[in-house]
């Protein structure tokens, strides 16, 4: 993918109104991209904005939020807050169970580059008829095998 082909935050009018706190990656599947944020660190040399702690700048594109971070002293690349609608919760290695309830979670970009959770997704990713490597599925290669 590259940077014309991350795709647009859902509503750019909501950039910037999310909350900071969010989990941090998994759930192995993602709905919508709400925003895209840049995380500066005074401690690396970032400008010092809230009294020595971490803050971001939200962006409602990828391209805008590479460019910020490709300029600015102290920032870390950028993050996707992402909104899980359902997602594949993994409770121990190889053990999973399909959760339906939001979620909002921090990705790094790289995942956007599975494609966007379908009807089948999980229940293919679930089924006893999956390929042996389930991530397959994830990663849009497979569909369960019948």
């Amino acid at each position: 993918m590259n940077i014309s082909e991350y795709p647009d935050a859902l509503d750019p009018s909501l950039v910037g109104t999310y909350s900071p706190l969010a989990k941090a990656g998994g759930g192995y599947v993602w709905d919508d991209v709400l925003e895209y944020r840049v995380w500066l660190h005074p401690e690396r040399g970032a400008s010092d904005e809230e009294e020595g702690s971490d803050y971001y700048y939200a962006f409602a594109t990828y391209a805008e939020a590479a460019a910020f971070f490709e300029e600015s002293p102290g920032a870390e690349e950028p993050l996707a807050l992402i909104r899980q609608v359902e997602y594949i919760d993994e409770l121990e290695p190889g053990v999973y169970r399909h959760v339906k309830e939001t979620r909002i979670a921090e990705w790094p970009v790289q995942f956007l580059r599975r494609p966007r959770r379908t009807p089948k997704t999980i229940p293919d990713f679930l089924s006893p008829h999956a390929p042996k490597n389930r991530l397959d599925i994830i990663r849009g290669l497979e569909t369960r095998n019948e």
